[in-house]
């Protein structure tokens, strides 16, 4: 099943199994995110990706130039290892990822998640390649793809037994878009793919078209 696919039934089985007043509260949110403009200031096709320096679930720092060095660059971005969607993405990424690596291209996921928790991310979903930790959501909020999870999500998300904090840190609650970057070997974005609805994700077949076209 493609990735589209995937994710179009875990929002229809959402839909199905949640409470229409917890299903307005979160709908409303990524309206909210949606009309405050937020994508407009996001990184696009055409601009040069802003280096990074982070450290992977083992301890390694890896560098936006080391990693460029290699040859294209496949930058994703992910909420946590708690998001179903996020997990959905990362699995489908990790399937395709020898036809990545075919087309000379590297792949890493960034993440708010605290080092151990990335590590965890990692091996429930059985990664062959880096998760990078943005403590603090640092380098996301420099590329303009950060947004504050809102206090009514924030309580849904304790009903539903997701501890952020415990992922991310004490009282950080500060999430990336859904975003992905295609990145050719002098550091231009080939392919920008951002979205407030947290639900949609570029899918693999997208990326390896870009890669090809470099």
């Amino acid at each position: 099943m493609s990735l589209s696919a995937q994710l179009t039934e875990k929002r229809d089985a959402t839909k199905a199994n949640l409470p229409a007043q917890t299903l307005a509260i979160m709908s409303d949110a990524t309206l909210n995110l949606k009309l405050s403009g937020i994508i407009d200031s996001a990184p696009k096709a055409g601009d040069k990706l802003a280096e990074f320096s982070l450290i992977n679930s083992l301890g390694e720092t890896r560098h936006l130039a080391d990693l460029l060095a290699k040859g294209p660059l496949v930058v994703t971005f992910y909420r946590g290892g708690w998001c179903p969607y996020c997990n959905l993405a990362l699995r489908a990424y990790q399937q395709h990822l020898a036809e990545f690596k075919q087309l000379g291209a590297t792949l890493v996921a960034i993440t708010p998640e605290l080092p151990d928790m990335s590590l965890s991310t990692a091996q429930k979903n059985e990664l062959e390649f880096d998760v990078l930790s943005d403590v603090n959501a640092e380098y996301a909020r420099q590329l303009g793809l950060v947004f504050s999870l809102p206090e009514s999500v924030r309580e849904l998300y304790q009903n539903f037994g997701v501890e952020v904090e415990k992922h991310n840190g004490a009282d950080q609650f500060d999430f990336p878009l859904a975003a992905t970057f295609v990145v050719a070997k002098d550091g231009i974005i080939a392919k920008a793919f951002v979205d407030a609805d947290y639900t949609y994700r570029l899918a693999p077949e997208d990326i390896i078209s870009s890669l090809k076209a470099l």
